[in-house]
């Protein structure tokens, strides 16, 4: 527990110090409340020529859109976003040295993933929060969608972690998580025009992610435990594979 609280403060201090990072945490967010605001519906009302008909109907599915800004968004932060930022965190503890100073020390591979992991969790729930009030959530779907959000955010962390400790520096964890982090973030768009893609990604978090969000926003008939099953299913896989990576990695850089 000392570790993890060592560790989670050295991070919290570094990340606080970097504006590069901290950007990421609100430019997502920020672009979802300015797509909502340029899509509201009073904006229009300025529009001649318009009958109370055609404002009723772009009323009825300009609202019905807003929502979907918002999710799509907080999709592509939760699976592009903060992949590439903690793969960069892990590779610059490589790149130093520090990865290696940690496993001398006797730092378990949990309680690294933790005390760093636990950084960027703990930021990312105030962009979670940020996402649910922009989207409108109320009530029970507030906490399902934070819940949610947050079950991603955990499985990019650990990817993210997974990547990095791959890697031999920063410029590397970027060429290697960017790929992956463009699939999970911009997949489960693509998959909405496309059921082949559904498929081939409903087991990734970023899909499921999707599909809670198209539950809270449409009414849509889904299974929320299945979903977050599948969430936390990934979170776990991608752990027990960042601990075998920190096992084998880590002494010999």
């Amino acid at each position: 527990m000392r570790n993890i609280k060592a560790i989670f403060k050295k991070q919290l201090k570094d990340t606080l110090k970097n504006p590069a990072v901290l950007i990421q945490f609100m430019i997502f967010p920020f672009i979802a409340f300015v797509m909502t605001w340029l899509m509201d519906f009073e904006s229009m009302m300025d529009f001649e020529g318009m009958t109370e008909e055609m404002l009723a109907f772009a009323q009825e599915n300009m609202q019905a859109s807003m929502p979907n800004m918002t999710t799509m968004q907080a999709t592509i932060f939760a699976g592009m976003g903060l992949i590439p930022i903690v793969a960069g965190i892990i590779a610059e503890d490589i790149e130093k040295k520090s990865l290696r100073f940690l496993q001398m020390a006797g730092v378990k591979p949990s309680s690294y993933l933790l005390g760093v992991g636990g950084v960027i969790f703990f930021v990312s729930f105030f962009s979670s929060i940020a996402f649910a009030l922009i989207g409108g959530f109320t009530g029970q779907d507030f906490w399902i969608f934070t819940a949610s959000m947050m079950s991603g955010v955990a499985a990019s962390i650990v990817l993210g972690a997974a990547i990095g400790i791959l890697t031999k520096n920063q410029q590397a964890a970027t060429a290697l998580s960017m790929p992956a982090a463009m699939i999970l973030g911009f997949g489960p768009t693509m998959a909405q025009f496309n059921d082949t893609v559904a498929r081939v990604l409903h087991v990734t978090y970023t899909q499921q992610l999707n599909v809670v969000t198209d539950y809270l926003t449409h009414g849509a008939d889904v299974n929320l435990w299945q979903s977050f099953g599948i969430m936390w299913a990934n979170v776990a896989v991608l752990g027990i594979f960042f601990a075998i990576a920190y096992r084998k990695k880590g002494l010999t850089e």
